[in-house]
């Protein structure tokens, strides 16, 4: 059975921009400027008609030791999306999905869940949040000449693996510099974006898996 693929990019990831959440009573209110902030990213978003990220993920345990990096990238093209990190990828044309690992040469195949609790990159950057956080603005953060506006996130639902997501968005174009994910066994994880190329030509076949590329490739079909 093929290993779970990006647990945590798929539950919350370094795409995590919001809109207003509005929290249940009793569980207070979100930050204004925090809103600001993320809904000028979630709105400069819906005016691509495609997109190209990099990035890199950093593990680090409790103690916050480095347990591990890999980079990856991501293209996404109306409801379309393809996510590729070091060994694994998915990839979706908008009804079916298909995810690959490399090691294994073993591809799942599964329907598309349109439901609003499911979770693909596009979501991550407009309003797959709405309803389900809290959250304030923090200090700015000056790194290399540049300034970084950071939001911090608490989620409502106290079930969740993590507590905390630290979101750090480029002052001068609004656009997603990391996100820091807390989880509750201690394990940090870091998404940083490294470079995000906006309304490229991406070619409708990339969303599509093709067995004809992966000699050998095992299928399971879900659907």
């Amino acid at each position: 059975m093929m290993k779970k693929i990006l647990p945590v990019f798929l539950s919350c990831t370094l795409f995590s921009i919001v809109a207003l959440a509005q929290a249940p009573k009793g569980m207070g209110k979100s930050d204004v400027e925090a809103k600001k902030i993320l809904d000028a990213v979630s709105a400069k978003f819906k005016t691509y008609k495609t997109v190209k990220a990099n990035f890199t993920l950093k593990v680090e345990n409790a103690q916050g030791k480095v347990q591990g990096t890999k980079t990856g990238n991501v293209q996404m093209k109306g409801t379309k999306y393809r996510v590729s990190i070091t060994g694994q990828e998915i990839m979706s044309d908008g009804k079916t999905v298909w995810t690959y690992d490399k090691a294994a040469n073993e591809v799942q195949i599964s329907t598309l869940d349109n439901s609003a609790g499911n979770l693909t990159p596009q979501k991550l950057f407009t309003n797959f949040y709405d309803k389900d956080f809290l959250y304030v603005q923090n200090e700015d953060v000056k790194r290399n000449g540049k300034t970084y506006q950071v939001v911090e996130l608490t989620p409502i639902d106290k079930t969740k693996p993590f507590f905390k997501v630290l979101i750090e968005v480029d002052k001068a174009n609004s656009n997603i510099a990391s996100t820091k994910v807390f989880e509750k066994n201690g394990n940090r994880y870091t998404y940083a974006v490294s470079s995000m190329t906006p309304n490229q030509a991406i070619a409708d076949d990339v969303f599509v898996f093709d067995a004809k590329k992966y000699p050998g490739v095992e299928v399971i079909d879900l659907r």
